[in-house]
């Protein structure tokens, strides 16, 4: 199957923060993949900035090692698309070097203008405002918020309206990978292009939904902002309430930026309130020991941190529910964690049993319906049915998968969903990026959960590395019934 890419209109993408994790293994091999594909014209210009003080060809040196790492990379290909990658020393509250970052821009004032801010959240504001001073912030410039934006709805509004200052809406792009995944995208395709779906949508037909977001690493890299921020902020407060949108938002009137970001809105602000007069019945979070992780013994989070008296959560668990008419009692169960067993990031909408069953016991169960949509890895979604076992000697049913995996189905590889975001701000498509709103109503409804945590001065659950997370975990969910779901359910 031929795939087609279209190029978009040259461009400048400067990516605050250059030289980290997060530029060097998602940002800068997603450009790449992008120009191996032709999308990416020869007259634009892709420039790291950071505070190390190297230059274009130190800088090229050290990518080129990570982009000839990557699966069947072409070094001629490397060599090519390092031609159009620069750096620039920079520090965002020091004046040294400034005047020529902006003379370099303003040589091309024709050009899209892209500035990530892969930093902390501490400098979007110092580095917006220096963008506005050397007047960087007109035009089709355009800036990405990586997140979190903040720690709380306060410092979330206090960095919206200074870099608001800059920056307008229309301008400000704050990422959320999640929702370039290959999966989400198809899940309002599943939804609203297949009649099969959205009539049984509600309530009516839907037991309750699931949402998992497991990592098997620890903190390797990202000690000191992980135990800054902990598992709620880090991935339930953005990712996964987004998944939940999207699970859980009523079909916008068309597929423009404002339509869908409306109606993912709406889901937020139906949320029922998390506090401390119920926080410990509905949420549990834990914190990795010492353990067995992916075949190895791995140390716990104290250990990795270097500081034994931690309350940072590495696991949590949430029982949430949607107070309007097509969700009313229907359980949302959120998880996510660090040292879980595997890496995987599913939806699973689980559908009503059948009212009455017509097979005697030898049969077997009738086991509930899941449609279940894997993220990662092996993107793909498998509808669970019940059927006859094949053969004589009676009838007896098995629950099996109707299966399909992207990458088997369509015989490409799907891109990483940086590539497709990334792009998608130089095309100035805002539709998968968070309005400031939708922040805003995300914390509104984050923040007494922690703030019940934190009044609770209980300690976060230890748990194994490993395993699936603390025992209440499993309790939170198995006192109304139900389980949670495991691949060779």
């Amino acid at each position: 199957m031929t795939v087609i890419s279209l190029p978009v209109e040259p461009f400048d993408l400067v990516i605050f923060g250059g030289t980290g994790d997060l530029a060097l293994r998602k940002l800068l091999p997603a450009l790449f993949h992008r120009f191996v594909d032709g999308q990416i014209p020869a007259q634009s210009r892709i420039i790291g900035v950071a505070r190390e003080g190297l230059d274009d060809e130190g800088y090229r040196a050290s990518l080129r090692k990570t982009l000839n790492a990557l699966s069947g990379s072409d070094p001629a290909k490397v060599d090519q698309f390092l031609q159009q990658v620069g750096y620039r020393p920079l520090d965002a509250r020091k004046d040294a070097g400034w005047d020529d970052f902006a003379a370099l821009i303003g040589e091309q004032p024709d050009h899209v203008r892209v500035f990530y801010l892969s930093t902390s959240p501490e400098l979007f504001v110092d580095l917006c405002a220096r963008l506005g001073q050397y007047g960087l912030n007109d035009g089709k410039s355009r800036v990405v918020l990586e997140k979190p934006i903040g720690r709380s709805l306060e410092s979330a509004n206090r960095i919206n309206d200074d870099v608001g200052r800059v920056f307008a809406e229309s301008q400000t792009y704050r990422i959320d990978h999640y929702l370039g995944k290959e999966t989400v995208q198809n899940l309002l395709a599943l939804r609203f292009g297949n009649v099969l779906f959205e009539p049984l949508w509600n309530s009516a037909h839907i037991d309750h939904v699931q949402i998992t977001v497991a990592e098997t690493l620890g903190l390797g890299r990202r000690a000191g902002y992980y135990d800054h921020a902990g598992a709620l902020r880090d991935m339930v407060q953005n990712h996964i309430l987004q998944l939940l949108c999207m699970v859980a938002m009523e079909p916008p009137s068309s597929l423009s930026p404002d339509a869908v970001r409306n109606e993912k809105l709406k889901v937020l602000n139906a949320l029922k309130p998390i506090d401390a007069s119920n926080a410990s019945q509905l949420t549990v979070r834990g914190q990795y020991r010492a353990g067995v992780a992916e075949g190895a013994s791995v140390p716990g989070y104290l250990d990795e941190l270097e500081n034994h008296q931690s309350n940072t959560e590495t696991f949590v668990a949430l029982k949430a529910e949607i107070a309007n008419w097509r969700w009313a009692g229907v359980p949302f169960y959120l998880r996510t964690g660090k040292r879980l067993p595997d890496r995987v990031s599913e939806i699973v909408v689980a559908f009503k049993p059948v009212p009455h069953s017509i097979f005697d016991a030898s049969a077997g169960p009738v086991v509930q319906n899941r449609l279940v949509l894997r993220l990662q890895p092996d993107e793909g979604v498998k509808l669970w049915l019940s059927i006859k076992h094949p053969g004589p000697g009676g009838l007896r049913l098995r629950h099996v998968p109707l299966d399909m995996s992207f990458a088997e189905a369509f015989g490409v590889q799907q891109p990483d969903a940086y590539e497709r975001l990334l792009l998608d701000v130089v095309r100035g498509n805002p539709t998968l990026f968070m309005r400031r709103d939708e922040v805003e109503a995300a914390w509104r409804w984050a923040d007494p959960i922690l703030a019940a945590w934190a009044a609770s001065n209980e300690s976060p659950r230890p748990y194994a590395a490993g395993s699936w997370g603390p025992s209440a975990a499993v309790a939170l969910i198995e006192r109304d019934g139900r389980t949670w779901h495991e691949d060779n359910d």
